[in-house]
């Protein structure tokens, strides 16, 4: 048994929260054609019949906009599947709300990429899981996925808009970075963000599929160190590095509910994407509270604010007010504690776990990919180790 300083029980509720946050991702809907192993989604998804409808959303939209937020992400699953998203982007823009539509793109037409420019739309983040077909669309689980993406990266291109290409690596494409970089290129985008995996969701139950070496890892970091060097000024390259090789924690999100905000769809509103997985908090709804209470007020979303819950090594360090404590979701889902130290921190009590789990998958022969669904139109999967076993999500 560990040693470990127990957490600050959760106090009563502080003063209102007086900082407004910047960006507030609406989930419009979790149905997705795509089936990613390394999906951050919840692995019991949120059906249809549950889906916050346009005039609600609209009054999410209208209370972000009081609130203080400037940006709106559109998400899901992937948020084309909803009919009435013109409208929801022409709503958004007619209250001053900069809108970023992050989609696979395997749904979207040129046809109604035009519409939705016309509605208001700002900015596209189309997401890549390789630089080929092959990986592309055994990753992404629906063949011919990959040769839309790339068809709707010239639409976009003629359309005007900004494009970023979200580029989710880990063991099984990290070595088509540098073609996913040159692809990003390719499709004059503004921005790739290079993201390794990070486990929570279904991508928890795929890790060991998942997991790269550490050569791997110095391999790919010295590629973006290249790239930005080589195309500065003509792509931005972000980088975020998987936190079981980190040694310091990431402010993730900011730190808890400080500057973003999640919206579900079915109107649960979390502190970041992976909240529900801390089974101990309840968020609130919208259906049921205005947003500003929720955000200034609600006991889950103050629970973690700041740095007074902290345990310790957490509460004498020196960086507490850098990184706000890391990742909650990540300390829950390897210590069981939401409140526990992030085991991404060196000084953790936890960390060894980290370092030790990423080493033992890393070195193991990958196992298959678990999806959530088999696909009418999935790739045929040929490849030993890779071939992507389902697991039943109806």
């Amino acid at each position: 048994m560990l040693d470990i300083e127990p957490a600050a029980p959760p106090s009563t509720l502080k003063e209102p929260w007086g900082e407004p946050p910047m960006g507030m991702l609406a989930e419009l809907t979790h149905r997705c054609p795509l089936q990613c192993p390394y999906c951050s989604n919840p692995v019991e998804l949120e059906r249809v019949a549950g889906e916050l409808d346009a005039a609600a959303w609209k009054r999410v939209f209208a209370e972000a906009v009081e609130l203080g937020v400037l940006q709106l992400h559109l998400s899901g699953g992937e948020p084309t599947v909803r009919k009435d998203l013109e409208d929801l982007v022409g709503e958004a823009s007619r209250l001053g709300l900069y809108t970023n539509l992050i989609t696979s793109g395997v749904l979207l037409s040129e046809a109604r990429l035009l519409d939705l420019k016309r509605a208001g739309l700002d900015h596209i983040q189309l997401s890549l899981q390789g630089a080929t077909a092959l990986t592309g669309d055994r990753i992404g689980h629906y063949k011919g996925g990959h040769a839309k993406k790339l068809e709707l990266a010239k639409a976009i291109g003629r359309a005007g808009l900004p494009l970023t290409i979200n580029a989710v690596v880990h063991r099984q494409n990290l070595d088509e970075l540098e073609g996913l970089i040159d692809l990003a290129l390719a499709c004059d985008a503004h921005r790739i963000e290079v993201a390794h995996v990070q486990y929570y969701g279904w991508a928890l139950a795929n890790r060991a599929a998942l997991m790269p070496t550490r050569a791997q890892l110095e391999r790919a970091t010295a590629i973006v160190d290249d790239a930005r060097v080589r195309h500065a000024g003509r792509l931005m390259v972000d980088y975020v590095i998987p936190d079981y090789y980190a040694k310091r924690p990431k402010p993730c999100m900011g730190g808890w509910a400080r500057t973003v905000l999640n919206v579900t769809p079915s109107g649960a509103v979390l502190p970041c994407h992976a909240a529900q997985s801390i089974k101990s908090l309840t968020f609130p709804n919208v259906q049921d509270h205005d947003l500003a209470w929720i955000w200034q007020s609600s006991e889950p979303f103050q629970r973690f604010r700041g740095t007074d819950w902290m345990p310790e090594p957490c509460r004498s360090c020196s960086f507490k007010e850098q990184d706000f404590g890391g990742c909650r979701c990540q300390a829950m889902a390897l210590t069981g504690d939401a409140a526990n130290t992030d085991p991404a921190c060196e000084f953790s009590p936890f960390h060894d776990l980290l370092r030790l789990t990423a080493e033992d998958e890393a070195a193991s022969e990958p196992p298959a990919f678990t999806y959530r669904r088999p696909l009418a139109n999935a790739p045929a999967m040929g490849t030993p180790g890779l071939v992507g076993a389902t697991k039943g999500m109806s």
